[in-house]
């Protein structure tokens, strides 16, 4: 089976096998026979985060597709525990929809539930951090299932213990929501919905997928910038000192006085790393010479894939990424999980 078919990129070699679990049962399973077997493997979700070598993998992929929301009232609060296969977007709207409010502002991130905590779901001034209690995952060394409280994942920005691991494997997320209205931190959200005090969840929701669309962040088979994993690289994080650097550098190339985005972000400073790309010459639609990826044509921070192969969606980031380092002496990390490649 080729691996391009369970991205969202549409990019991937080839694999020996595939299975697919449909219940956390399946894949405790499945698991304890791989690693009885002493077999690697790879466990996919939605795919949405994804880049896999066009060699593809020789071990075995499992797929999760286990499926299952529970609800429980605590006092006014809502637990909610979800099979980490289930579709995230449809949690969400679902739980929208009854006028839970906690995650709205995640609305139209493609992926499945059990990948929300691995690397920190965030959009819209939101992370899962916020709202999750905790997670069941499937201990391969110890073969056992336990329970990790999110104080123990060490969320950050889109960081966890989870990430860049194969050991823990998540089963299902418990999140606490509840019927308060959140703040609208994001500024362009409360340009859009006019407020910063909160509003319904529908009404949020409503305005995410309006905003998402237009940067090509909602998957759609006819629009070709959302053959992505969305954003390439994330935002990065420097110190006070390396800021003020970066300042003086962005008023010795532009001149004073042009505005830039920076964000407090604990100890650190977050930089924009849209605004890094685009100041660095890289323009909406902006491809190399041999064509096969290309930046979206909505937005900047989406690479995509445009009938090439990983390697051209790989040359790209490297040339994106390189260029920003010249421009700004700010270097971009990438957000996805990298499957035999790497920048």
């Amino acid at each position: 089976m080729q691996l391009s078919e369970l991205t969202t990129l549409g990019l991937g070699g080839p694999a020996p096998r595939l299975h697919v679990a449909e219940s956390t049962a399946d894949v405790i399973e499945t698991l304890t026979e791989l690693d009885r077997d002493g077999e690697r493997v790879l466990v996919v979700g939605g795919g949405s985060n994804l880049v896999i070598a066009d060699a593809g993998v020789d071990y075995p992929v499992l797929q999760i597709m286990s499926s299952g929301v529970q609800h429980a009232l605590d006092g006014a609060d809502l637990l909610v525990t979800v099979a980490a296969g289930e579709n995230w977007d449809g949690v969400v709207a679902a739980l929208v929809d009854d006028g839970w409010c906690g995650i709205e502002m995640l609305s139209g991130i493609p992926g499945s539930t059990g990948a929300t905590p691995i690397q920190n779901v965030g959009a819209y001034g939101a992370e899962i951090s916020e709202v999750l209690v905790e997670v069941t995952v499937f201990d391969r060394t110890a073969r056992a299932v336990r329970t990790v409280s999110a104080a123990e994942l060490s969320l950050g920005y889109r960081s966890s213990v989870l990430r860049g691991q194969s050991n823990l494997i998540v089963l299902t997320t418990r999140m606490r929501l509840s019927r308060t209205q959140r703040p609208i931190r994001f500024g362009e959200l409360a340009t859009t919905l006019g407020t910063t005090d909160g509003a319904p969840p529908a009404e949020v929701r409503a305005a995410v997928l309006a905003l998402r669309r237009g940067k090509g962040m909602v998957l759609d088979p006819q629009d070709p910038d959302t053959r992505s994993v969305g954003s390439f690289f994330t935002n990065p994080l420097v110190t006070p000192d390396e800021a003020d650097a970066f300042g003086a550098r962005v008023e010795a190339i532009f001149g004073p006085g042009v505005p830039y985005q920076r964000f407090p972000a604990g100890d650190r400073i977050k930089l924009s790393a849209a605004w890094l790309i685009e100041r660095a010459g890289f323009h909406k639609g902006f491809a190399l010479p041999r064509g096969g990826a290309a930046i979206s044509s909505k937005h900047t921070l989406a690479l995509t894939n445009r009938g090439g192969t990983t390697a051209d969606l790989i040359d790209l980031a490297r040339h994106v990424r390189d260029g920003v380092q010249a421009t700004f002496g700010v270097q971009l990390h990438p957000e996805p999980i990298m499957v035999g490649v790497e920048l």
